[in-house]
């Protein structure tokens, strides 16, 4: 009987093909998500400017922002007390100084990626916007916040931001 020779078809693989391969395709899957949630945040082309005043407190009153050559932003979150978790916010955004085609409003944890939570506002009439939002739940005690307020405006994207914690019930 003749020896047998193997076929090619039956070459041996290194061992370690399938964890590479399966490591460049957790690679290439974290970085398409990455990629999309850079293009959802929609934040290309904003001139962001930062708020008037560095401390101020959005559970007691609005805060403003200047954005150059007279123009001024402020954001208003009208609740009864302090903000909270899962309750509807009414926000209001009032920009004097420029006319706006759009406002909204998106909040973001500052110190933990809570996804993306944004709130188109409604033009009520002289540079006014109106609209509900409301922030998620966490874990921690106090979550920090920010409120990103976008205007689009004959000059462009024009926003600011205000920071503001949500302590847990």
């Amino acid at each position: 009987m003749p020896p047998r020779i193997p076929s090619s078809s039956g070459a041996a693989r290194p061992p370690l093909l399938p964890l590479l391969i399966t490591v460049t395709l957790l690679t290439l899957a974290v970085a398409l998500w990455y990629l999309t949630r850079y293009s959802l945040r929609d934040e290309v082309g904003v001139h962001w400017h930062p708020p008037a005043e560095v401390r101020c407190d959005l559970h007691a009153g609005p805060c403003t922002a200047r954005l150059g050559q007279g123009i001024t932003l402020r954001l208003a979150i009208a609740s009864d007390g302090p903000i909270r978790a899962l309750e509807r916010l009414p926000l209001e955004v009032r920009l004097t100084g420029i006319p706006a085609e759009s406002a909204r409003v998106d909040f973001v944890g500052r110190d933990m990626d809570m996804g993306l939570h944004r709130f188109p506002l409604e033009a009520v009439g002289g540079g006014v916007f109106r609209g509900e939002g409301q922030v998620t739940i966490c874990t921690e005690a106090v979550m920090p916040w920010r409120a990103k307020v976008v205007v689009d405006t004959p000059q462009g994207r024009l926003g600011s931001w205000f920071d503001f914690d949500v302590a847990r019930r």
